[in-house]
């Protein structure tokens, strides 16, 4: 394991501290696209390739000669869980290294086994910031940062020893709770989701999606308006990613899934965590019903 400020810089070590062509999918998270798109300016080879209208990842796109793969243990905006494992079988056929990104998911899914690099994002795993990379053993990974021999020379400067702490407990956590904490999530959720078909949303992400997530799409509102007409009453949601909150740009994964500009600019993201309650649940699809229908796209 290497301790990292964040799952982002895990992630930009894995991929940057490897060489070779790279194939990643439209859907990833920022973190492994804005670094896929540097590459390819400082000359790397690199493959972004399509994905269904889940979000899914098409295993066929890894072919010989690559080298990395870069793929989410799910996706972080629609939830939908990822054919790691088939990813993995894949790619080691070709030859290929492979890189899980699994700052989301942890909590509700494992990790399937064969990964050669795992990213980890400590405050998705109720940690607080911090982030780490798991390394197979053997596996060179060239650094980002120069200096000191900390971290087996893999990342220098002297280590955060509370926040990896933090994460090695919420790791911890989430491997004693998961199960448990799963069922609760996955019935918290499809209430939400229940609630939005209900007020005329199409559900986004696919069957098998993380226990938690409850995304849809409005064609007659505006997600920019619903966030702020939820966030006036007490609700929390966002229209993508977390991670891009504030944007009011139409979501990356949503457009890749073939969803019209219309769609993506509506899309509504809830999700529970651990310390939710069936009462707070109650209350937020009472307040999504006062709410929404009174946000309507401008004509």
């Amino acid at each position: 394991m290497t301790f990292t400020s964040s799952g982002t810089e895990a992630t930009n070590l894995a991929l940057f501290g490897t060489k070779g062509k790279l194939i990643t999918w439209a859907a990833e998270h920022q973190s492994v696209l804005a670094a896929a798109r540097r590459m390819q300016v400082l000359g790397r080879e690199v493959v972004i390739a399509g994905v269904d209208r889940h979000a899914t990842v098409d295993v066929e796109a890894i072919t010989p000669g690559t080298a990395v793969v870069a793929v989410g243990l799910a996706n972080n905006e629609v939830g939908t869980v990822q054919p790691v494992a088939q990813v993995i079988e894949r790619a080691h056929d070709v030859g290929a290294l492979v890189h899980v990104d699994a700052c989301a998911g942890p909590r509700w899914i494992e990790v399937p086994a064969g990964a050669d690099l795992v990213s980890f994002s400590g405050h998705k795993l109720g940690a607080g910031r911090g982030g780490v990379l798991f390394v197979r053993e053997g596996l060179r990974v060239d650094p980002l940062l120069y200096g000191g021999p900390q971290e087996w020379g893999r990342r220098a400067g002297f280590e955060d020893v509370s926040a990896a702490m933090a994460v090695a407990t919420g790791l911890a956590v989430c491997r004693g709770e998961r199960s448990r904490r799963a069922v609760a999530a996955a019935r918290q959720s499809r209430v939400l989701r229940d609630a939005l078909l209900e007020l005329g949303a199409t559900p986004t992400g696919g069957i098998s999606r993380l226990a938690n997530f409850a995304s849809a799409t409005f064609t007659n509102r505006k997600g920019e308006d619903m966030l702020l007409a939820l966030d006036l009453a007490g609700v929390a949601a966002s229209s993508g990613s977390a991670c891009a909150s504030g944007s009011l740009d139409p979501s990356h994964v949503l457009l890749a899934m073939g969803l019209t500009m219309e769609q993506a600019l509506g899309s509504l993201r809830l999700t529970t965590g651990y310390s939710t309650t069936d009462e707070e649940i109650a209350r937020t699809v009472e307040i999504m019903r006062a709410v929404l229908s009174r946000t309507r796209a401008h004509a």
